[in-house]
């Protein structure tokens, strides 16, 4: 059967896992490089923070204008534009002659990543009907569970055996794909008065996000009362205060914040928030765990992550097939506690528990993210017409970014303040064995308290999500018949 005979939605859907399948893997693959970029740069741990620091500066400033971006210039046009940037920059990163050159191609890489995401969710959104929300978030469930999944395995692997250059050359190959896929098969949409760009909307939300991501990055390492920390936090807030009057007196905003009048899409950000805080905070502590303390490679740290994926993929299908017969209420509520238990189950773990009970913990949040994540991208754009869809996405996407950095900064926190705590109760004056014992056991008891902190943003979100309102999100909970008769009417492009 011919591509061109496939249902249009499902084209979209495919376009859009190439670009996301390639920014999310990117973010994990790089994380495990950066010792090797350190030793090969003769760079300091401060200098290689802004390979990580620089790519999510640049996603802070253009996930916001991506909405207006994609309604003046086309979402296909747009998309494209995205894939493309993003693919040069990967292969200028694999060029990279020292960190210097190395970062700078990393912000233009976070050019497109900034774009990719929100606008190829507001291409998914308008092609599949509200009735099938769900199966649409399904299908990004692939993506967004095994790029994470694999990044780990795939990065060290090609580190330890091929060469580093290469864990930004497999994102060419990708792209190219890709590009051509979306360009012989994505249709344009545009929206007919998408105002004028607006530039004091750009320029606050870009620098709020901006300092107020570099803080939050900072802040565990630098301490939270250094100048440039507090500084840069500060003044990021302001410029949140100042965008929110600028844009609610806007008539056509770049970031419509009068969407949050919508019950449903408020609270579903504010879950959104808390999921993606507690998911990524966990991600970021765990590897770090089994690394420093338990001695694990690159490699062998993914494959304990690994059943994470596996637990996502084995009940998703029952994830988006309980959606319309239970609801986003009680399954987000189900699934944010999912999340406070298995990070609760992270405080039992100890230097020498078995591994397998560390992969079973992560296999229990797969579980959680399949209840999560799926039931939130189909709940949360119930109630937005299809002309607000691209700025709403760009709302979402800037509110994952944030949630993300927000979960890790607070969780990496606890843990550096906690570690200062626990060393000062080891011997000065025991034998070196029994320092190094000592120095251990005051790292796992850190590493404990901050899995807590990873339980209360659990127990938040779950609150939260009890203020649902199941009756918001109707029309993408039809089921049976109704869902049929969506299936053969014509999408939205």
């Amino acid at each position: 059967m011919s591509l061109r005979n496939v249902p249009y939605k499902y084209l979209v859907a495919t376009g859009f896992i190439f670009g996301l399948f390639m920014d999310l893997m990117d973010l994990t693959v790089v994380n495990v490089a950066l010792p090797t970029f350190g030793e090969k740069f003769h760079a300091s741990d401060a200098t290689l923070q802004w390979v990580v620091t620089g790519y999510l500066l640049s996603l802070a400033i253009w996930i916001p204008a991506s909405g207006w971006i994609g309604d003046r210039f086309g979402t296909k046009r747009t998309f494209l534009f995205a894939l493309l940037m993003f693919t040069v920059a990967s292969a200028a990163c694999g060029l990279s002659w020292n960190v210097g050159s190395l970062i700078t191609f990393r912000l233009i890489q976070g050019i497109g990543g900034g774009m990719m995401t929100p606008v190829g969710t507001a291409m998914l959104f308008r092609a599949f009907p509200p009735a099938e929300r769900a199966r649409a978030s399904l299908i990004l469930t692939v993506p967004t569970v095994i790029a994470p999944g694999i990044g780990p395995i795939i990065g060290g692997w090609l580190i330890d055996y091929v060469s580093w250059r290469w864990i930004f050359y497999i994102n060419v190959p990708l792209g190219i794909i890709g590009f051509i896929f979306c360009l012989m098969y994505l249709q344009e949409h545009k929206e007919k008065a998408p105002g004028r760009f607006d530039v004091p909307g750009f320029i606050l939300s870009a620098a709020g996000l901006a300092l107020v991501l570099f803080a939050l990055s900072r802040g565990p390492e630098d301490g939270w009362g250094s100048a440039g920390v507090l500084g840069t936090g500060v003044v990021g807030v302001f410029c949140f205060i100042a965008l929110v009057f600028v844009e609610l007196r806007q008539s056509e905003p770049m970031l419509d914040l009068r969407l949050f009048s919508d019950r449903m899409f408020r609270t579903a950000n504010i879950v959104y928030f808390t999921a993606s805080g507690s998911l990524l905070g966990v991600l970021f502590l765990v590897p770090l765990f089994l690394q420093q303390l338990r001695g694990f490679s690159a490699i062998e740290t993914g494959l304990v992550l690994l059943p994470s994926a596996i637990g996502t993929i084995v009940f998703a299908q029952l994830s988006g097939r309980l959606y319309p017969i239970v609801g986003p209420r009680r399954l987000l509520a189900v699934a944010l506690t999912m999340f406070a238990v298995s990070s609760g189950m992270l405080l039992f773990v100890g230097l020498n528990t078995n591994i397998w009970w560390v992969a079973g913990i992560m296999f229990v949040r797969g579980i959680g993210i399949a209840f999560t994540f799926i039931p939130l991208q189909a709940a949360t754009f119930a109630t937005i017409s299809s002309e607000s869809t691209g700025r709403a996405s760009s709302i979402f996407n800037t509110n994952r970014q944030v949630g993300a950095s927000f979960g890790v900064a607070i969780l990496a926190t606890v843990l550096a303040e906690r570690i200062s705590s626990h060393l000062q109760s080891v011997p000065a004056g025991a034998s070196a064995s029994v320092q190094q014992a000592a120095a251990n056991h005051a790292q796992l008891l850190a590493f404990h308290d901050a899995f807590f902190a990873a339980v209360v943003l659990g127990v938040v979100g779950v609150a939260f999500a009890f203020l649902i309102h199941d009756e918001d999100a109707l029309s993408t909970m039809r089921s049976g018949a109704t869902a049929g008769a969506a299936e053969a009417a014509p999408a939205v492009h």
